[in-house]
């Protein structure tokens, strides 16, 4: 039987994407740790008890969705497709009419989204999609970048390397040491969100999630068996240096407008400085990037110094968990290992997240998104159906997971610095890295569980 492609499109509703802000949360990373502690076990859950299926009718559900603020400033309050069967049909969220975008299916046999027409950016585009061509970085940062020292009061590249854990906790604010350490669990892929070296919720959250994983007791905090663990494999440095390409410069969009009738005008949502593109790919804050590097022209041919947070996970996720106490996605293997760990953003209690089990149905990488003001809120004075270009810096960032509850998803996210201080419409948000690592690992009948 031949294999064939079938042009789907997923209108992605406004209640999708992230959007207000929700109040600061009282908790602090200790709480963090605390739920952690009691809940993030990382065994599957006993398939005759728990949550039951969630609706699948679309509507809104009970409220919840707290979130937390860093210490710091803004973050720390962030393979070419297989050839696929047939695919499944998937029903469009909310039963509006479909819009064309780049629609990957994902098949039950657990192939790799396959590459669609639309929406797909180029080489010069300022999408992330995973068959764009990386160009080459070398391991350490080179003399010259090593020598363009950093703004004042930023770790050096040479502080970063030599730093050590010698007793205690992470050190207050921005240090070398936060720096190594939330490298090292983006490389374990339980990611801090942003790496930039500031102590806060969101990184003590991901120790959290590793001491757990690792059976030790979860308190949130470094100490020598956390650190003894992340370095055990220590095989290459924290930094590498990366010599800016016309394709990093080229592609970059204007300033873009807030409103949404002025973003349904334009062709796509792409990055707007080589910084902010730079800064995604290596899964640093644009704050920390441009900081390490306060002598750079960002021109082509300029060599900067950038993180290395490591390859892709490969290994496929069988079964996903939202922890709504811990804000944090869970994924684990066919034998019920926890194997990834991202911090999310979900809803607000007046637009909360699904509560129960539902599974993955499709992936968008790149996609449109529809707003609809008769079924989502209102933005600004637009009260018309809308269609907004693909791009990360969309309302659904650079990726989609379509769930089986019409209107709700696992996407990604134009603001990685947010994670943690604001709310989403319902939907589960994450960086577009962790995103588009995840959109490489599911498939369709994945179970997606909310835990409470």
């Amino acid at each position: 039987m031949s294999r064939t492609l079938t042009r789907l499109s997923l209108s992605v509703f406004a209640l999708a994407a992230g959007g207000a802000l929700a109040q600061q949360s009282q908790e602090s990373g200790a709480d963090i740790a605390a739920d952690t502690r009691e809940i993030l076990q990382g065994a599957p859950s006993d398939a005759s008890g728990g949550a039951s299926p969630a609706d699948t009718s679309g509507g809104t559900t009970s409220p919840d969705g707290a979130s937390e603020a860093p210490s710091s400033p803004a973050a720390q309050s962030e393979p070419a497709p297989a050839a696929s069967p047939e695919p499944l049909p998937v029903p469009t969220p909310g039963g509006s009419s479909a819009q064309p975008e780049t629609l990957r299916l994902l098949e039950n046999s657990g192939a790799r989204p396959v590459e669609a027409q639309q929406g797909t950016p180029d080489q010069s585009g300022g999408g992330s999609s995973p068959s764009v061509e990386v160009p080459t970085v070398v391991p350490m940062p080179d003399e010259a970048a090593m020598q363009a020292e950093p703004a004042k009061g930023v770790p050096s590249p040479e502080a970063i390397e030599a730093a050590t854990y010698e007793g205690g906790t992470l050190p207050d604010g921005q240090s070398a040491l936060t720096v190594k350490v939330q490298v090292l669990l983006d490389r374990a892929h339980v990611s801090p969100g942003i790496i930039d070296g500031w102590k806060g919720g969101m990184s003590e959250s991901a120790i959290a999630a590793f001491e757990t994983r690792e059976g030790f007791a979860a308190d949130g905090q470094l100490d020598q068996q956390v650190w003894d663990a992340l370095t055990a494999n220590l095989s290459k440095p924290m930094l590498q240096s990366y010599t800016i390409t016309e394709d990093d410069i080229s592609g970059l969009s204007a300033p873009l407008p807030d409103d949404y009738a002025e973003l349904a005008e334009l062709d796509q949502l792409g990055y707007t400085r080589v910084t902010e593109k730079l800064a995604e790919r290596f899964h640093m804050s644009e704050d920390f990037l441009t900081a390490l590097n306060a002598q750079a022209a960002w021109q082509t041919g300029t060599t900067i110094t950038v993180t290395d947070p490591g390859p892709r996970l490969e290994t496929k996720v069988a079964r996903i968990e939202v922890r709504k106490d811990t804000s944090r996605l869970a994924g684990f293997d066919a034998d019920g290992r926890m194997i990834l760990n991202y911090p999310v953003t979900i809803g607000s209690s007046q637009t909360p997240s699904p509560s129960g089990t539902v599974e993955v149905v499709a992936v968008a990488l790149d996609p449109t998104y529809t707003y609809n003001p008769d079924i989502n809120f209102q933005q600004g004075d637009n009260d018309e159906v809308l269609i907004l270009p693909p791009g990360p810096n969309g309302p659904v960032g650079s990726v989609w997971i379509d769930l089986s509850k019409p209107t709700y998803g696992l996407h990604g996210t134009s603001k990685p610095d947010s994670l943690f201080n604001a709310a989403s419409h319902g939907c589960v948000r994450m960086t577009n890295w962790d995103a588009e690592e995840l959109a490489h690992l599911v498939s369709s009948g994945v179970t997606v569980e909310f835990v409470e």
